[in-house]
């Protein structure tokens, strides 16, 4: 039997990626069932990390400024693995950062409301021993299964029963596919949003392409002129002249304009002031300076330019 497994979808569900009303709603309810868990959701969302790099984040790795903005220097992750895939006999193990090698570092900037929550934090809870800002109920690595019943219990007070039902927000890492989400439609930087979240920019365009909505109203409308195009439409569209747009910053094509928009004038006569007028800004036509001697066809009109003095048949 020959058999290939499915391709598995790579791309964001872009029902799953909340809005930041929605996220901010979640965060207020979390802060006040678990307080301690408030910094941490802010990570994943504000700073875009992961779950297992928010969960090894230490007060060593914070740049954290009295006013303004603040960096996260990441350093480590610390994913859960199972007590069988490690050498410790715990089930997380510490490790570098995802498709990363060993020793290298991410710096992240972070906006002031991250920077303030992560100063409450060490003010009211402080750190571990070997210095971690997140704990799990004693005092060891946070676990998926703390922050998730956190993160579930926070979502249903905010979202109500309705909106919880569905894909919205539905797992903590959710919160990354919204900032990411965030970044791309507010920078439309896909290079530096890939540095910040620790991905190739290949594969940041893969995942969120159809979270990126910011050009969908603009090439709609822009669909929407051609189609209105000389049917009388109440919205005249931009483009109004066969030689291209009206307002373009490009020097109109000469041989097209020429062919489409312009008709031959004779150019002798005398130029009165409303001829003037149209004739501004429009090519004049000249007749051409021929050599003597020579025989220029236009058509089945022939025109002979003799040299001065010759005799005429």
């Amino acid at each position: 039997m020959r058999w290939h497994a499915p391709a598995a979808a790579t791309a964001v569900n872009p029902a799953t990626v909340a809005s930041p009303a929605q996220v901010r709603a979640i965060l207020h309810h979390a802060a006040r069932e678990r307080p301690g868990l408030a910094a941490f959701f802010g990570c994943l969302y504000y700073a875009a990390l992961r779950p297992e790099e928010a969960v090894a984040l230490r007060r060593e790795d914070l740049i954290l400024p009295e006013n303004g903005h603040g960096r996260i220097i990441l350093t480590a992750a610390c994913p859960r693995t199972g007590t069988a895939w490690t050498s410790t006999g715990t089930p997380h193990e510490p490790r570098g950062l995802k498709h990363r090698p060993d020793g290298t570092i991410r710096a992240i900037p972070i906006p002031p409301v991250l920077a303030r929550m992560l100063r409450r934090h060490l003010r009211l809870f402080g750190t571990t021993p070997d210095g971690r800002l997140f704990r799990g109920t004693r005092g060891g690595i946070l676990s998926e299964s703390v922050y998730g019943r956190a993160w579930h219990a926070a979502r249903l007070a905010a979202l109500g029963p309705e909106l919880a039902a569905t894909p919205l927000a539905r797992r903590p890492y959710d919160l990354r596919h919204a900032a990411l989400s965030l970044w791309l439609n507010a920078t439309g930087e896909p290079a530096e949003v890939a540095a910040r979240a620790g991905n190739s920019a290949r594969v940041l365009h893969e995942v969120y392409l159809h979270c990126i909505d910011s050009e969908d109203d603009v090439v709609s409308q822009q669909i929407e002129d051609a189609l209105n195009a000389g049917t009388g439409s109440s919205r005249p569209p931009e483009c109004v002249k066969a030689s291209g747009c009206a307002h373009r910053r490009l020097p109109r094509d000469p041989v097209r304009y020429v062919s489409v928009n312009l008709r031959h004038r004779p150019t002798s006569g005398p130029r009165t002031p409303a001829r003037a007028r149209q004739d501004r800004g429009r090519p004049v036509f000249r007749r051409p300076t021929v050599s003597t001697a020579h025989t220029v066809s236009f058509g089945s009109t022939i025109d002979v330019w003799r040299r001065p003095g010759l005799a005429h048949a």
